[in-house]
């Protein structure tokens, strides 16, 4: 490593690819391999916006009437669960169009609410529109008929799924082949917050009246045994308690809680959306003010203060997180409103609820 360690601070990360995008590449491939001379070492793909991707072809097999090809996915230095799997394409003459199955490790849709119907192979809309465009101009170029059987595996796949949300959101079986754009962007808080939107999607399409966004495992536990709540009700809200509130906004659901430790919830209490230790902090001279005790001006964390002030303190700190919450709400605060907070153990330190009408 060259330069000065604040200049390597500020080196790029390097973006990676989507299970989208590989699943295109790897169908590129195979149709070469199907229609065309064989399947070739490396497949350049165009993406959503227009910029060209270009991928190594790690391995093919070819059938009777098909040919599979597969891409490893190299997610950059986003902490992708995916990043090293192999994205496995095996493509064969249609009849009708192109249809889509999953194979090994590829989960099937069983709830509503998500971008594919109930019952379909969960590949999302825009990596389907990616390798429909492939089987459009393949059948040009080979002139063939642009119908095709396009059968996407992840090996181990399943079990990477349950590092992820799909058992939650009602994806069986396996991974979703997602991506809009193509890339992965290291460290990406919008894929988090898409994640979110999706959990919303799927409760509200399932009918669920009672939804809770948690900061973390912890505090996801005991909400979820409070309220006695399934875990598609269960948002995976982490940092982004603007975020989910913003979504709640525009769809709303009648009862949401919000739960998390101490920490991170003193700093929604003093008005933080994004509630990353990089991002926001507790202010600790308003802690002191609010309780009218000088010693919390001294404190070190959130806990700390509790640990000095007791049970007032966390009473205080879940209702100025239940106004804050309501401020960001706006005109849209649901009927219900909960807020948990919890110590790092799980202990319940304080519960409150504000009701409308």
């Amino acid at each position: 490593m060259t330069g000065t360690p604040d200049q390597n601070a500020r080196t790029p990360l390097r973006r990676g690819w989507t299970t989208g995008a590989c699943a295109t590449a790897a169908t590129k491939a195979a149709l070469a391999g199907l229609w065309g001379q064989g399947v070739p070492d490396r497949v350049t793909i165009t993406l959503p916006k227009g910029e060209t991707a270009t991928f190594t072809v790690a391995q093919h097999e070819t059938g009777p009437d098909w040919v599979e090809a597969g891409i490893i996915k190299d997610a950059g230095d986003d902490p992708d669960v995916t990043h090293g799997a192999t994205i496995l394409a095996r493509v064969s003459a249609g009849t009708n169009g192109v249809t889509f199955r999953a194979g090994e490790g590829v989960g099937t849709v069983t709830k509503p609410g998500l971008p594919i119907p109930v019952g379909d192979p969960a590949i999302n809309p825009v990596p389907r529109s990616m390798m429909d465009q492939e089987v459009a101009a393949a059948a040009v170029l080979y002139d063939q008929p642009p119908h095709a059987t396009i059968t996407i595996s992840i090996p181990n796949g399943a079990a990477i799924a349950l590092k992820t949300w799909n058992p939650r959101l009602g994806i069986t079986g396996g991974l979703s082949v997602l991506g809009t754009t193509g890339i992965v962007r290291p460290f990406s808080c919008a894929a988090w917050i898409a994640s979110i939107h999706r959990g919303i999607d799927v409760a509200r399409a399932d009918g669920l009246t009672h939804v809770a966004g948690c900061t973390g495992n912890t505090s996801e536990r005991v909400v979820q045994g409070l309220f006695d709540l399934p875990d598609h009700a269960m948002l995976d809200m982490g940092d982004f308690a603007g975020g989910m509130i913003k979504y709640l906004r525009r769809n709303p659901i009648d009862h949401v809680t919000i739960g998390g430790g101490i920490g991170k919830l003193t700093k929604l209490a003093q008005g933080a959306v994004d509630l990353h230790s990089g991002r926001s902090q507790v202010n600790f001279d308003t802690l002191a003010d609010w309780m009218g005790d000088p010693r919390l001006a001294q404190a070190n964390t959130a806990l700390q203060a509790y640990e000095i002030a007791g049970k007032p303190f966390a009473d205080l700190i879940a209702n100025k997180a239940a106004d804050a919450a309501c401020s960001l709400f706006g005109t849209a605060i649901p009927n219900r409103l909960s807020v948990v907070v919890i110590d790092r153990a799980g202990t319940l330190l304080a519960q409150v609820e504000r009701t409308q009408g």
